[in-house]
């Protein structure tokens, strides 16, 4: 039973340790994955009592617990890009895109 503690703690280390480089939203649906699969695995064994409800209550609360994460991320407008613009003295600057770019009419 010790084994299986620090195997399972090992796990989450290396998992939570590729989080560093992670976008918000992989971020978030790592996150989500990782509590909905543990709830899933404490309802499917609360239901049916053995390994295999278990399992299938991890897998099922993961997956839905990583696309809950991901769809809940809040999305920049538009992608968030920049577009350089010129003003009427020649002066250049940047600014978020409108949408003559995305219309292709720039």
């Amino acid at each position: 039973m010790i084994i299986k503690k620090a195997i399972l703690a090992v796990l989450m280390t290396a998992a939570l340790a590729g989080c560093e480089t992670q976008t918000e939203g992989q971020q978030r649906a790592t996150t989500g994955a990782l509590l909905g699969g543990a709830g899933g695995a404490l309802v499917g064994q609360a239901i049916g009592g053995n390994t295999k409800s278990t399992v299938i209550g991890a897998a099922g609360g993961a997956l839905l617990g990583a696309v809950v994460g991901s769809a809940t991320t809040p999305q920049e407008p538009r992608g968030g890009q920049l577009c350089r613009y010129q003003d009427r003295y020649g002066r250049i600057y940047t600014a978020p895109c409108d949408d003559r770019y995305y219309n292709g009419n720039y």
